[in-house]
Parts: structure tokens; sequence; C-alpha cells
């Protein structure tokens, strides 16, 4: 039975998963909106007659999130409390049949690329001349840039391309309009994001064309900081670093998912490179744009992971020092080329491996945070919390990096979304904190 009135025209859109996933529900809600919807994002309001969620397929605990989620909304359906539940997103892309089959309240499934499909089903158009219009859902001073859709790349680990097919460059022209539309209302900051940054281009114009794009996105007035995620090393083109340091709006930042340290490992994953090369390549990065930032992201408990290719890896962690670093214990996923090989690692040997790298790297964040004691940082500022202003450098992504805190007080009034310069004061493993800097 229902207990409170359904607002027929509107659409509450969850998101789950990655920055991925929340450009394309951003996407999704700008056309809803043209074709006359009250859209909210996650509202807690649970007043909308219709749902949609946009799920994540990627690794176990995030298919479980997106499962948990489908049958909250599938129960208020089948209370009442909702009229329509529809799935879109990689969970629906890669387990459409399963789910229907399993959770038959959902009134329709829907792919990554079903976009139009989903807008008719709500009896709505599919608006061309919104290509690139989003509604942001993120602090309106920042936004994901998704340059690229789907991978083409074979490491064996992975199901984004069974989810988001092969990969498919947008034009530089069209991003170069989205950028202009984006720094017009307001937005200073873009993150750029793709399943692989270093191969855009290859599909459209025969070659890496990463540099070129960042040449033109540079020149986008208003656009204060750009921001690289997830670089493929294998084949990563360095004129990218020398647009880098020539460009001042480029933050000298680089996200490379690297997965593994054991050239063993590295090659069971078909990652097209050994730990040498990588070694060599971090190397080159750093002595091209020195200071820069790098973020990695690792694989614990692999098929065929031995203790001694975990003491490679975490011994080459401990020499290579990297800014940001997080881990996933490794997920054995169906359809994938790993799912062949048996799962032999048990999960507690892949947690306590897990454990040991991001002890370690708390110990490297630590002591490289120590160093900015006493320096003073341009930071861009986010959110009011308690009694801090928070903020980040450019050094620092939202959400996954270190943030810069800086105590409220009557002498000071930060406007977020503002930049304002920051003596760092004291620092621990992943906060620094910090006082304004006037005149700078």
């Amino acid at each position: 039975m229902k207990t409170k009135t359904l607002k027929k025209n509107k659409v509450n859109v969850i998101t789950l998963g990655c920055s991925k996933n929340i450009y394309d529900s951003e996407v999704l809600m700008a056309q809803l909106k043209a074709n006359q919807f009250d859209v909210e994002h996650e509202s807690m309001e649970d007043d909308a007659s219709i749902v949609i969620i946009n799920t994540c397929g990627f690794i176990d605990n995030a298919k479980q999130e997106s499962i948990d989620t489908i049958i909250r909304y599938a129960e208020a359906k089948k209370d009442g409390l909702v009229d329509k539940v529809y799935v879109t997103g990689c969970l629906s892309e890669r387990y459409k049949d399963d789910l229907e089959k399993e959770i038959p309240e959902v009134d329709a499934f829907f792919g990554t690329r079903d976009l139009p499909r989903l807008l008719k089903t709500l009896k709505a158009d599919y608006k061309h001349e919104l290509v690139g219009e989003r509604l942001l859902t993120t602090p309106s001073h920042y936004a994901y840039f998704k340059i690229a859709e789907g991978c083409d790349r074979p490491c064996t680990f992975c199901a984004i391309p069974i989810m988001r097919g092969k990969h498919l460059s947008t034009p530089i022209e069209d991003l170069i309009t989205q950028a202009k539309s984006l720094a017009a209302k307001g937005v200073k900051e873009l993150m750029l994001i793709a399943q692989d940054l270093t191969y855009y281009g290859l599909d459209i114009y025969k070659k890496r064309a990463l540099a070129d794009l960042l040449l033109q996105l540079s020149d986008v007035e208003g656009i204060e900081w750009i921001r690289l995620h997830y670089a493929f090393p294998s084949g990563f083109p360095m004129e990218v670093l020398d647009v880098m340091r020539e460009k001042k709006n480029i933050c000298n930042y680089l996200d490379m998912p690297l997965q593994h340290g054991s050239t063993r490992m590295l090659q069971a994953m078909k990652r097209g490179t050994t730990r040498e090369k990588t070694e060599q390549l971090i190397a080159d990065i750093r002595e091209k744009v020195p200071g820069i930032a790098l973020r990695t992201t690792l694989i614990a408990g692999y098929p065929g992971e031995t203790e001694a290719d975990f003491q490679e890896m975490y011994d080459w962690v401990l020499r290579s020092k990297f800014d940001r670093l997080g881990i996933f214990t490794y997920s054995h996923e169906e359809n994938t080329a790993a799912y062949a090989f048996e799962d032999d690692v048990p999960a507690e040997v892949k947690k306590e491996r897990a454990d040991a790298i991001m002890d370690l790297q708390a110990g490297i964040s630590y002591d490289l945070n120590q160093l900015k004691i006493g320096k003073t940082f341009k930071v861009l500022f986010d959110r009011v919390e308690g009694d801090y202003f928070i903020g980040r450098t450019e050094f620092d992504s939202p959400d996954v990096d270190n943030e810069v805190l800086v105590k409220k007080s009557a002498d000071n009034f930060i406007r977020l979304g503002d930049f304002a310069y920051v003596e760092i004061t004291s620092a621990d493993h992943y906060d620094l904190y910090g006082e304004l800097v006037e005149g700078v």
C-alpha cells in the first residue's frame, strides 16, 4: 500500500561505481531534464515515481552493492513506494539475462550504450543537440570529463571490455565544445577520464592524440586545472609530459594503474610490460616533470601469485615511493581470460597482502607529507566540514587523495570553489593542515 504521494514526472537517478558512471548519469539527467522530467540524483526523499539505477559490474563488492540496491528498489516497487524501476550501466550490460530472471520486478534493463533506448522507454526524445551537456552531480567547480569509451587492452583480469565495448574516442572538437560549456557554468577543474587515456585518438586520428587534446583544452578560458586519470603504461605517449610541463593549468599529476610489481605477474596479466620497463617509465616521467604526483592502483592475489611475487611487488613499492596508491584484492570475474585459471590465493592471504602494501604506503605518504610542512601551495576548496574548510592541491584528486584542512576563524573566509594559497603547518598520513597566506 502506498504511504506517500509519488510525483509522476519525477526521476531519482542512483549512481554506483566509478567516475565514468557519474559522467553517464549526468548525461542521462540532462536529457531527462530537457524532456521536462523533474530529476534528482540519489534523493533521500523517496517521492519519485521512477528510479533509474546506474550499476557497476567491476568486481565482487561493487556487483553486490549494485544487486543490493536493485533489490531495495524492487521491494519498494512491490510496496507501492515506486512506480517504475529501470536498471542501466555495467552490471546490467554484463548480466542482463540473469537479472531479468532473478529480479522480475525491474521494468527494464539497459546496457552501457543504451541511452537512446532508455529515453524512448520513458517516452522521452534523445536530443542530439544536447550531446555533451550534463547535469553535474559534483560540486559546481569541478567535473569528470570523459574523452573516450571502452577499451581494446587484453588484460586478463578485467571485464571492462565486456561491459563497455571497444575503445571509441570522442573527437577533439566535440570535447572542446563540452569544455567551453562547462567553463561557462563555472567549472574550473576538468578530470580527464577514460578506460585508457593514453589510447586516445588511435581509432579516429590513427595516432595517440592525448597531447594534441591537452594543448587545445589548456587554452579554454576559465579552466584552471586539468587532471589526468587512468593512463596505461605500455606505449605511454611521452609528449604528454612535454605539454604538462609547458602548460601551467595541466596539473603535475598522473593516475596510472600499474597493477603489479612482479614481471611474472605482469606477463600473466598480459599488461604488455615488465617491472624493469615500468621502473624506467616512472624514472623517465619524474625526470621530465620534476615534482609530479604519481598515483597508481595494484592487485593483490592474482592467480598464481606466490610469496616471492608479492615480495617483489612490496620491494618495488618501497623503492618507487608513489605519492598515492590504492590496492584491490583480485576478483575472479566470469568471461575474463583469468577466469580459466584457478583462483588459488586464499581470500585471507589476498587481504593480508593488500593490507601490508597499504601499511607500507601509509608510511611513504606520511614521510612525503612531512616534506611539505613550511611550503605554500595553491589550493582549490571543495567543502566545509565541522571546523574546517577542506580543499586540495594540484597533486590531489577528489575522494581518493590527500586533502588540505584550514581551520575556520573570524579572520578567514573561503568561498567554496575558489583558489587560495595555504602554508602547510602540519601533516599526517593523508591530510595536510595549514593557514591562509595573504597577498601571494
